[in-house]
């Protein structure tokens, strides 16, 4: 029996703060196929929704090969329709809060230019912002409880791999990789950048 296609349209999934942004990165060097970050494509200037943002995904979804994240209740249906693998990065919540904290204080510090000229916002404003990231990873922490099942309703042909640790994760781009003959990238994605 041969081994199955390796994907060419791939979704990562996660809560905020899991990592899905740097695991779908490096599985778009892995597979050589262009990431493509849904943040980019929905964040305007001053963080404004940009107005094309449905029109991007609909361009994204319609190409041959692409790896993006699996978010944004408006478009998930687009990307489940086209995607052949959806990787879910389903970190215990513990290690989320900490990982979206580490990242937002080290962003802000930096002052890290994130999508279309955007900045975090300054950090009194986790008290004053009900939809401050580190507030919005607490209360969105159990959104994907039972996705694999409804997936397995919504999108039967699609294939779903579940990672619950970094090990997990590691290892499972290591098999990636060797099915692929490319190496395991190591380094995260640039912030910002928005591949097209």
């Amino acid at each position: 029996m041969s081994e199955p296609a390796i994907p060419r349209r791939v979704l990562v999934a996660g809560t905020s703060g899991a990592g899905k942004t740097t695991l779908a990165a490096r599985l778009g060097e892995i597979l050589d196929v262009p990431h493509t970050e849904l943040d980019g494509l929905f964040h305007g200037p001053g963080w404004t929704p940009r107005p094309t943002f449905l029109d991007d995904v609909r361009a994204l979804v319609a190409t041959d090969a692409w790896v993006t994240e699996w978010q944004y209740r408006a478009v998930r249906p687009l990307l489940l329709e086209r995607a052949q693998l959806l990787v879910w990065l389903d970190l215990p919540v513990h290690l989320r809060m900490r990982q979206v904290v580490r990242r937002t204080l080290d962003r802000r510090r930096h002052r890290t230019v994130l999508w279309n000229g955007n900045i975090e916002p300054p950090l009194r404003t986790f008290c004053t912002d009900r939809d401050h990231i580190v507030r919005w990873a607490w209360r969105t922490r159990r959104t994907l409880d039972g996705l694999d099942e409804r997936l397995a309703v919504q999108a039967p042909h699609l294939e779903v791999v579940r990672l619950r640790s970094h090990v997990e994760a590691e290892r499972w781009l290591e098999r990636a990789a060797a099915r692929t003959g490319r190496p395991v990238p190591t380094s995260a994605p640039a912030v910002g950048v928005r591949p097209r």
